[in-house]
């Protein structure tokens, strides 16, 4: 019986503390679960290690991207200043070795290694016996970091239990360092984007026809820069948002007009009686409502450059009267028979095949060729995606400064998504889709999820993995219940079905403050 009993102790013991080595590792897989910012889970995670294991000392250390330095980034019972001074070159001491080896080391006795030059200070081995152990970190075949640990030594305790445990613990928090290493190089990736998007507003560019390196766009910045100090028509062609208007501006300033006015028309804002009229002004009387004279766009433009969008909608009979204007360079006002002389400058511009139009005679044939004297083709942003981190640089800086909110850059699934998107908007597509992420963002930075179109167009800018479709589904839920509740934390988790704790981290993680929810409804509701 004696001896039943004796087997039945051992039992209960082994049960017990298995159970508790379960609940250790179920408490670290949960404390690193989806969170992104983990140092301050490698500290609790440690001390939940010491605590679970009796070990004294715990230290995670982590290689550097330069793949030589190592230093520890969290540890429990190290002082700050020991901490700090835990810095080792790869190969440097046990922790060196075991990075660069990515194998395992155990020192029963800690005052009997050679390799250990106690860099830290923290302990002292003339008071204490310590057992010592180094567990490399591990994504895949790459060692990242190694975890150490301390255990007060003794004869008669076994090491191959806890060298088990601690292998277990390293490949779970390897995944969280390569989370905080990735975070790490997107942060100094982003502080590098700051430091462009400062040059950018800094800079004496005014427009962002000039941002950029592209092939195609040196094409047109040449362009422009050979046709603008002469006075020949220019036919601005591409799709809509390519920075037409951008373009025409470009020419007018370097040309020698410019100190003389841009006037711009859209052809396609005014109804087809009103065009002419605004082209060429009109005599009081000359219709209903014409009740004094007025000047038109082409005298406004005398002497300097007369912008016209979207010409290709003009009716046959306007096209006609400016088919004279740029053959006799004068015209008459509506209702008026007095022949006015005028020097303007004429770009034109189209998002329309006007050869096209000719060939089906919806275009003046004679007019096209007036017009287009000296063509530039606005390339659209799909072909000239190597501009595109310059351009949302760009209207990132700009819509920070005119929204008065701090932007410090993308991440980087945002700028992927950027990337993938085909921009039928383009570069003004591109400029709206940044105002509202620069209204949208809570931390300075574009995420994904700021990026519209997730629902409607799944393989665009905002098509997400799962894990951030779910997170932006949860946050939906969450911002829809304090909303409900006029940002009532406890009402809100009630109605989610989750504890006011919770509802606090989700709300720490998708940057919401309660206090945004109790401003006043609209119309009082």
């Amino acid at each position: 019986m004696k001896v039943v009993g004796e087997l039945k102790a051992v039992n209960e013991v082994r049960v017990a503390n298995e159970v508790k080595e379960l609940r250790l590792l179920f408490e670290i897989s949960r404390l690193f679960d989806g969170q992104e910012d983990v140092q301050p889970r490698m500290d609790e995670a440690l001390n939940l290690i010491t605590r679970y294991t009796g070990m004294v000392r715990g230290a995670v250390a982590l290689l550097e991207p330069d793949g030589r330095n190592i230093n520890l980034t969290a540890a429990v019972g190290l002082r700050p200043e020991e901490l700090s001074r835990g810095h080792y070159i790869l190969g440097e001491g046990i922790t060196g070795r075991v990075i660069e080896t990515g194998r395992p080391m155990v020192a029963p006795n800690l005052s009997d290694e050679p390799l250990f030059l106690n860099r830290t200070g923290a302990r002292d081995l003339t008071k204490e016996r310590i057992s010592f152990f180094c567990m490399p970190i591990k994504i895949g075949p790459q060692t990242i970091g190694a975890l150490t640990a301390d255990r007060l030594f003794a004869d008669s305790v076994p090491l191959d239990e806890d060298l088990r445990l601690l292998t277990i613990l390293a490949s779970l928090i390897a995944q969280a360092a390569k989370v905080r290493q990735d975070i790490k190089a997107e942060k100094e990736q982003i502080i590098a984007e700051n430091q462009r998007l400062k040059a950018v507003l800094e800079s004496s560019l005014k427009t962002p026809l000039t941002v950029g390196h592209s092939a195609k766009l040196k094409e047109v910045d040449s362009l422009i820069a050979q046709v603008a100090p002469t006075s020949l028509t220019v036919l601005l062609q591409g799709e809509s948002g390519t920075g037409k208007e951008l373009a025409a501006e470009a020419i007018h300033l370097s040309s020698p007009r410019a100190d003389r006015p841009l006037i711009r028309l859209n052809c396609a804002a005014l109804p087809e009686h009103l065009v002419e009229s605004e082209l060429f002004g009109h005599e009081k009387g000359a219709f209903t409502g014409a009740t004094a004279r007025r000047a038109g766009r082409f005298e406004l433009a005398d002497g300097g450059t007369l912008f016209l969008d979207e010409v290709g909608e003009l009716s046959q009979a306007v096209q006609a009267k400016l088919l004279r204007v740029l053959q006799e360079k004068e015209f008459e006002r509506v209702g008026g028979g007095e022949a006015i002389h005028v020097d303007v400058r004429l770009v034109a511009a189209t998002n329309r095949d006007l050869s096209r139009m000719v060939a089906e005679g919806s275009f003046r044939e004679d007019l096209f060729y007036r017009l287009n004297v000296f063509s530039i083709t606005l390339p659209p942003l799909r072909e000239r995606l190597e501009d595109l981190p310059d351009l949302a640089g760009h209207f990132l800086a700009y819509w920070g400064k005119e929204i008065n909110k701090r932007m410090i850059g993308f991440t980087h699934a945002a700028r992927t998504a950027l990337a993938a998107w085909p921009w039928p908007g383009n570069i003004r597509e591109l400029s709206n889709v940044l105002a509202r992420a620069v209204i949208l963002s809570e931390d300075g930075l574009v995420h994904r999820r700021h990026l519209p179109g997730a629902e409607k167009n799944p393989g665009g800018p905002s098509a997400a993995t799962l894990p951030e479709t779910l997170a932006e589904m949860e946050c939906r839920l969450i911002t829809a219940a304090l909303a409900e509740h006029r940002g009532n934390m406890c009402h809100a988790a009630a109605a989610l079905g989750i504890s006011e704790r919770i509802m606090g981290l989700r709300m720490k993680k998708f940057g919401l403050n309660f206090k945004n929810f109790r401003l006043p409804r609209p119309n009082g509701a």
